[in-house]
C-alpha cells in the first residue's frame, strides 16, 4: 500500500494519560477543588441567579448519583442520555462511566422514530432525559417496543424519578458509608460508550468506543492545546457529538471553568456575561461570528480602519511585536474582551473566517476526526497552523494518505489507541472500514510540502466528470460561505443529458437570508435574488477551470435537511432535487 504519513504534532504542554473517567474526575477535583467547574444559571419569576458548582462538588455529584444507580440494581447495564447542553447531562455522563456500565448518548433532535430505533438497537435499559423530551417519552412508554425499563428526567417532572431525587439517594447511602460505587472495578479497555455517527447518507451507525479510546485522545489534546485553568468555556457543541463530550471531558480535566449557552440569538451577550475565553465549535459558529463582526464594522464606516491595523499589525508581527488586541480591542470587547483560543471541527471552514480571528488576536485554529476515532485525528495548534489546512497528526496517532494520485489526493487513514473497536452489531460496516488495522476516513486529502493536511472533501461526495476529473464539492461550497446572503449551500452532481447518465456537470443549491437580500441589495422579489445570485456565480467560475464551473443553480430560501452538528444531509436533499 502506497501512503504519504502525516507529521504528529509536537507535544507542547504538560499532559496525563488518565486511566479512566474516575481517574480524571479525581484528579481533577484534587487539583482545582475549590475552583468553578460549571456555572448554572437559573430564571425564577423574571429573576437570574447564577449557581457554581466547584470541582469537588461536581465529583461529590457524580458519585452520589453513581452510588444510587448501583443500589438500583443498574450495574453493567446501558443507560441512555437525551436532551440539551446542562450540568444535569455532563453529571449523568460521569455517573454512568465512572463505575455504573455502558452510556448511550443520543441526538435531541432526533425524530420519535429514529429515538425509538436507537434505544432498541442499544438495548438500553435505562433513559435519562431532559424536560423537552416529555412529549417523546410518553409515547415511547405507551409504544413498549424499546428495553427501556426505567425512565429519570434530568428537572422537575411530575411523574418521574428525577436526578436529584437520585443524587439525594446516593448522599444518604454514601452518609452511611457506602462505598461501592467507588471502589466498582473499571475495564479501561472494554466497550463502555455506544455513540451512533450522524450520518449524512444513510442510517446511523452504533461506534463502540472504551474509556481508554477517549482518555488516550484526551491526552494529545492536553499535549498539544494550550487550554489551562483559568479559561472559561462555552459548551456549544451538543454533548451527544464525540467532539463536544470530548471537548467538554477535556475541560473538566484541565480545570477549565464551563458556562451555558441560552441560545445562537443570546450568543453575543452570553460570550461578554461569562467572559468566556476559549470554546470548541462547529465552522457555522466562527463563520457567523465573523460576519456578524465584519457587518458592524461595515455599518460603522471603520472599513479602511480595520484593513489598515491588519496591514499594520502583520507588519509589525515581522519583528515579534503584536499589538492586535489592543488595536482590535472594541471588537474584541464585542465578543467579551477575553476570547482567545477556539477550535473548530466537524467540517470544513472558510479559511477567511479562520484568518480573520487570527487578525483581531484570537488563535483560531481547526481539527478533523470524525465519532470513530474518539475523535481528533489531526489539529493545528499555536505552533503549527497553516491557514485551510487540518494541521498535523495528533501525538501517538498515525495519520496517512493512502494511495495518492498523480495529484498527492487519497484516502485519509489513520490508527491509534483512540480509533474504535468497531460498529456494534454490524460486521459488514467494520470490515469496510476498519482494514489491515487502519481505520479508512472516507475523507479524501493531500499534504503540502510540510507536511500540513489539507481536505477535498467527501470520497462518496466526489464528483467523478465524463472527462475524468473529479469535482470536490466541498471545495466549491467554501467559496459560497464568503457571501453575506448564503445562508448555506450544497453542491452537486447532476446529469446532463437524460440518455448519458455519465455525463455529469455541476449545480448548487443555495440558501439565501430574505433580510440580507433586501437591507444589502434591495433584492425582494424572485428575479431580483436570482439576478443577485447569477452574478455572484459568474465571479466564482471566473476563478475555476470550466469542468468545475456552476451550470445548474437551485435558490431557496428555506433550509435543508441537517444533522446536528450543521451537516447538509446530501443523500436526502439530492432526493429532492
Amino acid at each position: 500500500m502506497n501512503k504519504i504519513i502525516i507529521p504528529q504534532l509536537k507535544r507542547r504542554y504538560n499532559s496525563v494519560l488518565h486511566k479512566d473517567y474516575r481517574d480524571l474526575l479525581n484528579r481533577a477535583a484534587k487539583l482545582y477543588k475549590d475552583n468553578i467547574a460549571f456555572i448554572i444559571k437559573h430564571k425564577e419569576k423574571g429573576e437570574i441567579t447564577y449557581e457554581n458548582i466547584t470541582f469537588e462538588a461536581f465529583r461529590d455529584d457524580v458519585n452520589a448519583i453513581g452510588t444510587a444507580m448501583i443500589k438500583r440494581g443498574w450495574h453493567g447495564k446501558r443507560i441512555a442520555v437525551v436532551g440539551s447542553n446542562s450540568y444535569h447531562w455532563m453529571a449523568t455522563f460521569f455517573a454512568t462511566l465512572c463505575g455504573v456500565g455502558t452510556t448511550v448518548p443520543l441526538d435531541k433532535g432526533l425524530p420519535y422514530e429514529e429515538l425509538e430505533s436507537c434505544l432498541v438497537r442499544s438495548y438500553a435499559e435505562v433513559l435519562v432525559f431532559d424536560k423537552g423530551h416529555k412529549d417523546l417519552v410518553a409515547k415511547l412508554i405507551e409504544e413498549g417496543k424499546t428495553s427501556v425499563k426505567e425512565f429519570i428526567c434530568m428537572n422537575d417532572l411530575e411523574g418521574y424519578t428525577t436526578l436529584d431525587d437520585l443524587r439525594t439517594e446516593g448522599k444518604t447511602e454514601l452518609e452511611t458509608g457506602s462505598t461501592e460505587y467507588m471502589e466498582m472495578p473499571i475495564d479501561e479497555h472494554a466497550i463502555t460508550i455506544l455513540l451512533f455517527t450522524s450520518g449524512t447518507t444513510s442510517l446511523a451507525k452504533a461506534v463502540m468506543l472504551s474509556q481508554y479510546n477517549i482518555m488516550s485522545n484526551i491526552e494529545a489534546l492536553m499535549a498539544s492545546e494550550d487550554i489551562h485553568s483559568g479559561d472559561v468555556n462555552m459548551a456549544f457543541l451538543p454533548y451527544h457529538h464525540t467532539f463536544g463530550s470530548v471537548g467538554q471531558t477535556l475541560m473538566v480535566a484541565q480545570g477549565v471553568t464551563t458556562a451555558y449557552c441560552d441560545g445562537l440569538k443570546y450568543l453575543q451577550k452570553n460570550l461578554v456575561e461569562y467572559k468566556v475565553s476559549v470554546f470548541f465549535c462547529v465552522p457555522l459558529l466562527i463563520e457567523s461570528i465573523y460576519k456578524k463582526v465584519m457587518q458592524n464594522v461595515k455599518k460603522q464606516g471603520k472599513e479602511k480602519t480595520v484593513a489598515f491595523g491588519i496591514k499594520l499589525s502583520k507588519f509589525l508581527l515581522k519583528f515579534g511585536i503584536d499589538i492586535r488586541r489592543k488595536l482590535f480591542k472594541e471588537i474584541l470587547d464585542q465578543l467579551g474582551g477575553d476570547i482567545r483560543f477556539v477550535i473548530s471541527g466537524a467540517a470544513a471552514i472558510d479559511p477567511e473566517a479562520l484568518e480573520g480571528f487570527k487578525n483581531f488576536g484570537i488563535s483560531a485554529v481547526q481539527g478533523f476526526g470524525m465519532t470513530e476515532t474518539s475523535p481528533v485525528l489531526t489539529a493545528e495548534n499555536l505552533y503549527e497552523y497553516r491557514t485551510g489546512s487540518i494541521g498535523h497528526a495528533m501525538p501517538g496517532v498515525e495519520v496517512a494518505i493512502e494511495n495518492p494520485d498523480e495529484n498527492g489526493v487519497g484516502e485519509i487513514i489513520a490508527r491509534g489507541p483512540n480509533v474504535m473497536a468497531g460498529y456494534y452489531e454490524n460486521e459488514e460496516e467494520t470490515a469496510k472500514t476498519l482494514i489491515d488495522g487502519w481505520m479508512h476516513t472516507g475523507d479524501l486529502g493531500y499534504a503540502d510540502k510540510d507536511g500540513y493536511l489539507f481536505i477535498c472533501g467527501r470520497k462518496k461526495n466526489v464528483i467523478i466528470l465524463k472527462n475524468g476529473k473529479n469535482v470536490y464539492p466541498e471545495e466549491i461550497e467554501v467559496l459560497f460561505a464568503n457571501l453575506d446572503y448564503v445562508e448555506e449551500c450544497m453542491v452537486y452532481g447532476y446529469q446532463r443529458k437524460e440518455d448519458d447518465p455519465l455525463d455529469l456537470a455541476v449545480g448548487v443549491k443555495l440558501v439565501y437570508k430574505p433580510d440580507v437580500m433586501k437591507e444589502n441589495f434591495g433584492a425582494v422579489t424572485e428575479e431580483e435574488i436570482k439576478a443577485v445570485v447569477d452574478k455572484d456565480i459568474d465571479k466564482i467560475n471566473e476563478t475555476m477551470p470550466t469542468y468545475k464551473q456552476i451550470t445548474r443553480t437551485i435558490i431557496t430560501d428555506q433550509p435543508m435537511v441537517k444533522t446536528t452538528t450543521g451537516k447538509v444531509k446530501r443523500f436526502e436533499e439530492t432526493k429532492n432535487l
